[in-house]
Formats: C-alpha cells, structure tokens, sequence
C-alpha cells in the first residue's frame, strides 16, 4: 500500500489517536520554537542572537509539553467519544439496534428537503413493515421470546437491504425502510425480499419453528414530497395489504400532487 493510501486509511477524527499524536508533536515543536524565538530576541537592540543557555530552551519544552498536550488532546478524545455515544443512544431502538423512530423520521426528511433544494430527481421509496399476528406471539410466547423475534426480524431486514438504505423500528412491530434512488419496481423487489426474508427467518422458540410474516405498505415517488406524505401513503398500502390476506406487499406510486388521503390510525 502506497503512504498516501496508508495515511488516507488513518482516522483524523476527534475519535481517533493519530490526531492527537500529531498535534503533541506539532505543538511541542512549535513550544520550543517560540521559546527559543523569545528568549533569542533582544528587546534593547532589536536583534536576534542565540544565548547561552538556549538549548535549555527545547529540552524543556520537549520535556512538559507532550504529557501536558496529550492530556488535555486525550481528554477532549473521551468527551467526542461520549458525545458520539450519547448521539447513538438517543438515536438506535436499543432492542433491535435500528434507527428510532424520531431519528428516522429526521434522517429522511433531512434527505427530501436535500432533493428538493437541489432541484435534482429524486426517486426512491418508504416501505412500512407490520408482522402479523404478532401479539399472538407474545401472548403464547411470552414478551422476552417476543423480543427476541422482532430482534431476528430486524436482522432479516438489514440483511435484506443495501447499506444506504435507512431502517427504523417505528413503534411496537412495525418497522420503516427506507430506499433512496430505486425506482417503483427495484422498491417493490425490495419489499418483496424483505417479506420473503422474514418468512425465512429461523425463529424457534421452545425448539420449535414458528412461522412468521410481515405485511408492508409502500409508496414510491420521484418528485418533491415529504415524510407524513409519504408515510400515510405507504400506511394506507400497509392496510390494503392487510384486508387483502396479510404476508403481502402492497406498493404504488405517490397520488398526483394536490390529492389529499386520509391518514389510517392504527
């Protein structure tokens, strides 16, 4: 590997070590310099002259500035890694490690104000994901083996989907992908795997396999929209799917603009 690729590969983050490597040695040499710069200019003529005792000038520089910069360069260190902990928690459902609802919401939102500043074409999908029957599996199961099902069926999901693709744990059992730059049929490929996966997921509880599904609701658009546009398309999908038999896609495109639909409240 070449150096530049090796020093590409470095992480230079506040996360990261190498940066406060760096900067205790850029800013010891730079203690010594000033040091030594001051101590070597004569205020009474104005010259520059080195004095007698300028190497003390470097070593002591050398000597208290790298544990006194990596110190403080390490402390700023554990605070980024805190703050960026803090962010995670706040953001990740902690039972299936997707996105939370609110993070999801703002991540997507975040990305159609972007395609709509941008005026570019912006095509994509909003998939919302209901098991089915799955207060049946708590019931007979009990909460801890319902758990342990929503966290086999979000694993299905991510392994479903691309890694630009956004999952989110929406409330309760149901889940929302995300799907930038697909058109209508690459998302309704998708939700058709996704569905597929989750029939296919492993979930045995007492050594016994069950059977689980998945309802999904999807809306498409290649135009300027937003998030409860799309989520109350998608929804309304979600329940047509629903009424039409369960453990089936149901995905169209967004209505024309100006089309109103009422929003389904489960």
């Amino acid at each position: 590997m070449s150096l530049h690729g090796m020093l590409k590969n470095i992480d230079w983050s506040s996360r990261g070590r190498a940066r406060i490597h760096l900067i205790t040695v850029v800013g010891t040499l730079a203690c010594a310099m000033i040091a030594l710069a001051f101590d070597s200019f004569n205020f009474e003529t104005g010259e520059w002259q080195l004095t007698s005792k300028w190497f003390n000038n470097l070593i002591i520089p050398v000597l208290l500035a790298p544990p006194l910069f990596y110190y403080l360069l390490g402390k700023l260190r554990e605070l980024a890694l805190a703050h960026d902990e803090l962010v995670n928690i706040a953001s990740t459902d902690s039972l299936t490690s997707c996105l939370n609802r609110r993070a999801f919401t703002a991540v997507v939102e975040g990305y159609l104000d972007r395609v709509a500043n941008e005026e570019i074409r912006g095509d994509g999908a909003l998939l919302v994901i209901d098991i089915d029957n799955f207060k049946n599996v708590n019931d007979r199961f009990g909460h801890d083996l319902g758990d342990e099902a929503l966290q086999l069926i979000a694993g299905a999901i991510r392994d479903t989907v691309r890694d630009i693709d956004l999952v989110g744990r929406l409330g309760g059992e149901e889940f929302g992908v995300f799907l930038p730059g697909l058109s209508p049929e690459g998302s309704a490929g998708v939700a058709e795997r996704i569905r597929q996966a989750i029939n296919d997921a492993a979930f045995s509880p007492q050594g016994r396999r069950h059977p689980l599904s998945a309802s999904i609701g999807g809306a498409t658009f290649n135009r300027e929209t937003s998030f409860t546009q799309l989520y109350r398309t998608a929804d309304q999908h979600l329940y047509a799917a629903k009424r039409d038999g369960r453990n089936r896609v149901d995905i169209d495109a967004m209505p024309p603009p100006g089309v109103e639909q009422p929003v389904t409240l489960h």
